[in-house]
């Protein structure tokens, strides 16, 4: 058969499945970006929809308007939708189910009419350190400055006059879920960010939430903690369909039917767990991009609190240990930049990918410990290691082997310092056991490199896959996909491995002993000198 034949009939097969409504669909609310991922029953995507859109600051508070989450909402159905028209000449009127994630966090709340009764406030506020500094020691447990629990205390600490009419509250992905099938539910890991999670019960932590009301019987309020929350809901479970009003707000043309199952609305970090395998008991993945963050599936909760650490669940209930810093490759492009211009002053043009590569391999020829040399790479401040405000530094000993590997090696060592640090906790002081981490973002295009340097911060091994997914709305795509396929007592971690990663290869780096006593110098050294890096914060200002 011919190429050209080839795609008529791989084009033929996938319009029947449209058609017939063979897929599932995901759509997730970033940041920064809307996006929508058809897939099939291969669970490849087929078809995908975006619509950008920013959050902006309104009388001090991070927020997104109703009006920009139903026309964001609507207009990246409609791309998804005119994608589908495109490829395969099908107008999109059923799927075989549907799940929506989105940031976690934050805080909508609404009255017994439904309406919301404050602006919504996303996860970048941090306006509940009072709340947070009274919870966490209530509850022994860490509550985030972002997290849902922390912005309805303080609300109530700042005597907010709304809290009385609080009927029901909630995080985005929640909402949206509410406002298309009539249901008051959320994924065990987007809940796991709204108040703690028991991995026992698979529910809210009934004494924490016992704690809350008793911590709040005096203020006459109408309701219990309980009773505003949203009912949590595990990975597979039915979470309600598609009805009749939210198929119009979902496609105003009135064109897809209403009907469809929903499964549980989910949160990014449960999104990005599936979409790299990485829901496993003693498994974890890494983003490094311009921020970092890993997310470590433990065995049971953590034995003492940490401030460092947020404990939050996989879709399926296990417990997550997240450690999140906000700076990772941002000093470090800067410094690349650097070394390009300077290559451009002598008449060469390099490539920024080749320019990237043979930069990051030098620091492979490094000493382990970067011989004397030492970076910190805060663009903003740094909640892991107590930084307020951040500065980008660079120090040396006078006697330190001065050399590019040296150079580049302390400053990949720095994007991951920070987690390092806050996976220390983890690793030797809760003796939490990792079996394998998945590497995703930017730091780890370059083959090798960030992987090796990965594996000796946490003296495991790191996999990087040869082709990326999706996502995470390819990730909420699977869990709706899951909801419809799952066999009786079939779990979430078999099903990713069986069905969905099946034959997917990738290579797994390691660590060497040297390089992880390197790092464990590199690091202690980076503790002792983060006085001066505070220093540099709050003396090196713009006049």
């Amino acid at each position: 058969m011919g190429s050209a034949e080839m795609g008529t009939g791989m084009t033929d097969t996938k319009k029947a499945v449209v058609k017939e409504g063979r897929t599932a669909l995901g759509i997730e609310f970033g940041s920064t970006r809307i996006k929508a991922v058809l897939i099939d029953e291969t669970h490849q995507p087929i078809a995908m929809g975006t619509h950008d859109w920013e959050n902006r600051l309104e009388n001090g508070i991070w927020t997104y308007s109703l009006e920009d989450i139903w026309n964001g909402l609507q207009d990246c159905y409609r791309s998804l939708a005119a994608d589908v028209k495109e490829k395969y000449g099908e107008v999109l009127t059923q799927i075989g189910s549907i799940g929506f994630s989105g940031m976690m966090h934050g805080y909508m709340a609404f009255n017994q009419e439904g309406e919301l009764l404050v602006p919504f406030r996303t996860w970048r506020n941090t306006m509940t350190e009072e709340a947070c500094r009274e919870l966490t020691p209530l509850f022994q447990f860490n509550i985030p400055q972002r997290w849902s629990i922390a912005h309805l205390y303080q609300a109530i600490l700042s005597g907010e006059e709304h809290v009385k009419d609080i009927t029901f509250f909630t995080t985005l992905a929640g909402y949206i879920h509410w406002k298309l099938s009539g249901e008051k539910v959320l994924g065990i890991g987007e809940a796991s960010g709204m108040f703690p999670i028991d991995s026992e019960i698979l529910d809210y932590d009934r004494k924490m939430v016992a704690q809350f009301d008793e911590l709040t019987a005096g203020k006459g309020y109408g309701w219990k903690l309980e009773e505003i929350l949203p009912k949590v809901l595990c990975a597979g479970e039915d979470a309600g369909r598609l009805t009749e009003s939210g198929a119009k707000l979902l496609d105003p043309t009135g064109t897809l039917k209403a009907g469809i199952p929903m499964c549980p609305p989910e949160g990014d970090a449960g999104t990005g767990m599936v979409a790299t395998n990485s829901v496993r008991v003693r498994t974890g993945n890494i983003s490094a991009g311009t921020s970092i963050f890993s997310m470590v599936v433990t065995e049971k909760a953590l034995d003492k609190v940490h401030e460092e650490i947020d404990m939050v669940t996989t879709p399926d209930g296990h417990p997550v240990a997240m450690v999140h810093c906000n700076n990772c490759t941002s000093d470090l492009n800067g410094w690349v930049s650097l070394f390009g211009e300077f290559a451009e002053r002598f008449g060469m043009k390099v490539d920024k990918n080749e320019l990237f590569g043979t930069l990051y391999k030098e620091a492979l020829s490094a000493d382990t410990d970067c011989g004397g040399l030492l970076a910190y790479n805060y663009f903003s401040g740094e909640p892991v290691t107590g930084l307020q405000a951040g500065r980008p530094m660079f120090v040396r000993l006078p006697d330190a082997k001065f050399n590019l590997a040296n150079f580049m090696r302390s400053h990949l060592y720095s994007a991951m310092a920070a987690l390092k640090i806050g996976n220390d906790i983890l690793l030797k002081e809760e003796k939490v056991q990792v079996d394998s981490l998945m590497g995703h973002g930017g730091l780890f295009k370059t083959p090798v490199v960030g992987q090796q340097l990965m594996a000796a911060a946490f003296n495991s091994p790191v996999t990087v896959m040869d082709t990326a997914s999706e996502g995470g709305a390819w990730g909420m795509a699977v869990l709706a996909a899951f909801m419809m396929e799952k066999e009786e007592g079939e779990e979430l971690p078999d099903y990713l491995s069986e069905k969905i990663f099946a034959g997917q290869t990738g290579t797994t780096i390691a660590p060497k002993p040297e390089d992880v006593e390197g790092f464990d110098r590199f690091v202690e050294r980076y503790r002792n000198t983060l006085p001066a890096e505070k220093a540099a914060a709050q003396f090196f200002v713009s006049e």
